[in-house]
């Protein structure tokens, strides 16, 4: 991934946050329609979902080893086995059910809670364009949260992340009117203390900061899901 690459076009900071301030933001075109669907739990365990079996997924799936599919694949099995940084708990999820299960156990028993999604308000042709914060933010409480993000791979596979309730982060919903007229209701994340990130981290050279001075913010493409406790503040 180059810094010309389009799909950086997501970082910001807390202090562009702000109504009229307008921006270069990407948004892929996607249709859901098509997305590859999750699995039954009883389909999920009858397939390994491990590296270490690589070669048997791509003859599984008839894959050619040097195909774009079977390095999709190497990608996303060894992006779902990195070790979780101080703090944080991670995983990643092929069925609706385990989704469920592990968000239920993160925020803890009978704690009800929701899913945000950024929602283009008509089909949206327009991958990057410039868009305007058309209405003041409006943050979601949340203690905790959990992202997931989609992984390619020929099934439905999210990987899911939570900084913890010890890490400082802000979750805000965000109208958005794009140049050609485009309308989109936004959901953001900003992660208010990067000082355990990578320095090599792309949001840093992206914004043209230095490495884990500042909070980093980003929005979710349409397919991303954002899960935070259902309180009377949300």
């Amino acid at each position: 991934m180059t810094m010309d690459d389009p799909s950086l076009k997501v970082f910001f900071t807390p202090k562009d946050l702000k109504i009229q301030n307008t921006f270069p933001i990407y948004f892929p075109a996607k249709n859901l329609s098509h997305s590859p669907r999750f699995l039954t739990r009883e389909e999920s365990d009858s397939i390994p979902f491990s590296s270490s079996k690589l070669p048997f997924l791509l003859d599984f799936f008839s894959f050619p080893k040097e195909s774009p599919q079977a390095k999709a694949i190497e990608y996303t099995l060894k992006q779902c086995e990195l070790e979780p940084i101080q703090g944080e708990t991670r995983f990643c999820v092929s069925t609706l059910e385990s989704m469920l299960d592990f968000t239920s156990n993160l925020f803890g028993p009978g704690v009800r809670f929701r899913v945000l999604t950024t929602t283009p308000l008509k089909n949206t042709s327009t991958q990057l364009q410039n868009y305007t914060i058309s209405g003041e933010p409006k943050e979601v409480f949340a203690p905790i949260m959990l992202g997931c993000h989609t992984m390619p791979y020929p099934y439905a596979v999210f990987y899911c992340h939570s900084p913890g309730k010890e890490s400082e982060n802000k979750v805000f919903q965000v109208s958005l009117e794009g140049a050609n007229g485009e309308r989109v209701e936004a959901v953001a994340i900003c992660h208010m203390d990067t000082s355990r990130w990578d320095r090599d981290h792309l949001s840093f050279r992206v914004l043209g900061i230095e490495p884990r001075s500042s909070p980093v913010c980003h929005f979710f493409p349409w397919d991303n899901l954002v899960w935070v406790p259902l309180t009377s503040s949300t």
